[in-house]
C-alpha cells in the first residue's frame, strides 16, 4: 500500500466540475455563524457533487479568508447564492419542486437511516444555526425532518460533522436508488 499523490487522484478541474452531473440536492445554511462551518459545507458539497448552496441570513459569503481556509477552493467550483431570509430561499426551492428536509430534532423527525428519498426526487437539505438550529419559519415549510441518532449527553453535532454525515448518507441512497 502507498499513499496516492495528488496527480494520481483523478480530480476534476473546476471547469470539469461545473460541467459534471450533480446529484439533485442543494443545501441551505440557515443563519450559520461559523465561517469554518460555511467553508466545510462548500468542501463537502464539492466532494459529493451537490447542485448548489444557499447562504442565508447572517451566514458569511465568499470571498472570505476564513471560508476559503476550510473550503480549499470549493467556493470556486460549487454554485452558491445568498438570500437574506432563509424562508424565502426555501419557499422558492419548494416552488421549484424540491422536497424541503430540515436537519433538526422535531416532534416529527425520523432517524436518518430510515429516510429513503424517492427516485428522481430533488432534495433541499437545511442546516441551522449553531445555537438555535433551523428557524421556525423554515421548519413550517419543511416536508420532512431528519435527525442523526445519538447516544451521548450532548445530542447535537457540529454543523460540519452533521452535514458530512447527512450528505454522505443521501449521496449513497441516491446513487443506489
Amino acid at each position: 500500500m502507498k499513499k496516492l499523490k495528488l496527480d494520481e487522484l483523478g480530480r476534476l478541474s473546476v471547469d470539469q466540475f461545473k460541467e459534471a452531473e450533480k446529484i439533485p440536492v442543494c443545501i441551505v445554511l440557515d443563519n450559520v455563524r461559523s465561517l469554518h462551518n460555511v467553508g466545510s459545507a462548500f468542501r463537502t458539497a464539492d466532494a459529493f457533487c451537490i447542485e448548489k448552496i444557499y447562504l442565508t441570513g447572517i451566514t458569511g459569503t465568499p470571498p472570505n479568508r476564513e471560508i476559503h481556509k476550510t473550503a480549499l477552493g470549493a467556493t470556486e467550483s460549487v454554485d452558491w447564492e445568498y438570500a437574506e431570509k432563509p424562508e424565502v430561499a426555501v419557499q422558492q426551492l419548494k416552488e421549484k419542486g424540491y422536497s424541503i428536509i430540515v436537519i433538526e430534532q422535531t416532534t416529527a423527525s425520523i432517524p436518518l437511516q430510515k429516510f429513503t428519498p424517492a427516485k428522481n426526487e430533488k432534495l433541499c437539505l437545511v442546516f441551522g444555526n449553531e445555537i438555535n438550529g433551523v428557524s421556525d419559519a423554515v421548519i413550517e415549510l419543511a416536508d420532512h425532518a431528519l435527525e442523526i441518532p445519538q447516544s451521548g449527553t450532548k445530542h447535537s453535532l457540529n454543523i460540519s460533522v452533521c452535514l458530512g454525515i447527512v450528505i454522505w448518507d443521501v449521496y449513497q441512497k441516491l446513487r443506489l436508488v
